[in-house]
């Protein structure tokens, strides 16, 4: 059932994230980014990510994700709902990725993977806090001094275009 479910998520990511680029509505595309970004969180989950998987859920699908979607709808250049977006190169990039796709097939069915058996981890967050509290709260802080400051910059920057 487990395997079921992982193969279930796997090619509802896929699924998704083919519609978000063969698809010629922007809007459309962002949903199914929705979408895309929800079952990559499942796939977290089953690699005992929890921790990432919460993220996944709260920064891409709550924060970045709408803001793409709010973004859309709320631009003032958009005299219609119906936003498209055209790509002169997709055989180009359908080639590129189809060689990819049989390049990385032929490394995972040449490669001998080491298989071991490990308990399941109760959980992973308290150990991030953890770290994230004590051993690298310096760089957990310069990041989101410097995060806070692109973001203060990009505010002054729109204010000054409009």
């Amino acid at each position: 059932m487990s395997e079921l479910l992982f193969w279930f998520i796997s090619a509802f990511t896929i699924i998704s994230a083919l519609i978000v680029v063969l698809n010629n509505q922007l809007l459309y595309s962002a949903i199914a980014l929705l979408f895309t970004l929800f079952g990559v969180a499942g796939l977290y989950i089953y690699l005992w990510a929890d921790f990432i998987a919460g993220v996944q859920l709260l920064v891409y699908i709550g924060g970045i994700n709408v803001l793409i979607i709010f973004g859309i709808m709320l631009t003032n250049r958009i005299s219609s709902v119906r936003l498209s977006q055209t790509n002169i190169q997709q055989g180009v990039g359908g080639v590129f990725a189809l060689w990819v796709f049989i390049f990385i097939g032929l490394i995972i069915s040449k490669t001998e993977w080491y298989q071991m058996t490990s308990a399941e981890p109760s959980s992973t967050v308290r150990e991030i806090g953890t770290l994230l509290m004590t051993k690298y709260l310096l760089p957990f802080e310069a990041a989101s001094v410097l995060l806070l400051g692109a973001l203060i910059g990009a505010a002054i920057l729109s204010r000054e275009a409009n």
